[in-house]
């Protein structure tokens, strides 16, 4: 009998096409490639909640009379906007072709579970900030290797690794084959996370200072840090994410990319569910404390967040700044995430308002300046109020 030639393609959503980007990404995809990402990415975790936070409506319609929220929420990109406060909806919102039962990619702003957990073992007296991260990481590459943990926070450190969303070639693009949102140049090289961020180099004789005003966003930095949290709590990130799952009560999951050997993907690998995306905003409203008593992170960190003197992230007028500390961006009164494509979620630590925006950005880098500032001054103006 003929041995029969089993035949076989790339993976047609992972693989890499024009502009150096996988076919999910790209402008006429990425729309469907940020509801499906969670199915999209090859390795992943998903973490439900024993208990459900209960939600009720509560609308309150002077919200939708914001010209920002009429204007933002028309938009041909716009998806679901949602805004609470305690255990209240005041406002839900969906595009036609999105619904509450839908996951959306929250991008970069899985960033801000590293929040919590660092606040958790800042609070315990396990962590050093000040100290250089490789006290605790010695093999780490000479890229971070003399930065302190509290400059990796605050993406306050220069290096090798690039994230500039306009040149498809930045190192951001590379690193996603490790978290299996692309295919790797060789099917064979699966490079896992510490091995690729071992590898970061700085670019001037292990210098890492950063002499700008501004932050030097990274996305590497992220999961140095999420490294860093299993070598000092001895606690896997998987269990210190479904911590902070069961504290929030997601109805849902936390859709949780990974790389493949199962370390998840802390710097932008998350998916959810518009009503869980409020819920996770609501975790930090309440500094950390959760369904049942459970309690994740530190009430001081969270408040210490605020007002920490981080690095310039984007100026949004004159003399208007979001800055970045501890794993979060910040202004004024409260602190927040923006994500890759066109996502924030804002919690405001004085009114307790939180708002979850998604978005899906097709310009061929994803990104747009002024729509990221009319987003943010949008959620701004909402959660500043009382209601």
């Amino acid at each position: 009998m003929t041995q029969q030639k089993i035949i076989s393609e790339p993976n047609p959503s992972l693989k890499t096409l024009r502009d150096n980007k996988a076919q999910w990404n790209l402008p006429e995809f990425r729309r469907d490639g940020y509801k499906n990402l969670h199915k999209i990415n090859r390795y992943g975790l998903l973490l439900r909640s024993d208990h459900v936070l209960k939600l009720q409506k509560n609308i309150n319609h002077t919200i939708e009379s914001i010209d920002l929220v009429k204007k933002m929420t028309d938009k041909r990109s716009f998806c679901s906007l949602i805004v609470g406060k305690d255990q209240e909806i005041l406002l839900e919102k969906y595009a036609n072709d999105f619904s509450e039962f839908q996951p959306q990619t929250i991008m970069s702003i899985s960033k801000m579970y590293l929040n919590l957990f660092i606040g958790e073992l800042v609070e315990q007296k396990k962590l050093n900030l000040n100290e250089k991260i490789s006290f605790y990481l010695p093999n780490i590459g000479s890229g971070y290797a003399n930065a302190s943990i509290q400059d990796i926070l605050n993406m306050n450190v220069d290096n090798l690794y690039t994230e500039d969303y306009t040149d498809p070639f930045s190192s951001s693009f590379a690193h996603e084959s490790v978290g299996g949102w692309r295919l790797p140049d060789e099917l064979d090289e699966n490079e896992n996370q510490e091995v690729f961020l071992n590898r970061i180099k700085s670019a001037n004789e292990a210098a890492t200072k950063n002499y700008s005003d501004f932050a030097k966003y990274k996305s590497a930095n992220s999961d140095v840090i999420g490294i860093l949290v299993e070598k000092i709590s001895g606690i896997s990130l998987r269990e210190w994410l479904l911590k902070s799952v069961e504290a929030a009560g997601f109805e849902d999951a936390l859709y949780m990319a990974t790389d493949r050997a199962g370390m998840p993907w802390m710097s932008g690998g998350g998916c959810l569910i518009t009503r869980d995306f409020l819920r996770m905003g609501l975790l930090f409203s309440r500094r950390g404390l959760g369904v049942l008593n459970r309690s994740i992170g530190s009430k001081n960190f969270i408040n210490e967040t605020i007002n920490f003197s981080g690095p310039k992230y984007m100026a949004l007028g004159k003399d208007n700044y979001v800055f970045y500390a501890n794993q979060a961006m910040k202004s004024k009164d409260w602190i927040g995430h923006s994500g890759y494509g066109g996502q924030f979620l804002m919690i405001n630590l004085k009114t307790n308002v939180v708002a979850g925006f998604f978005s899906v950005l097709e310009t061929p880098s994803a990104t747009d300046e002024n729509y990221k500032i009319d987003m943010i001054q949008m959620l701004e103006e909402i959660v500043s109020r009382n209601y």
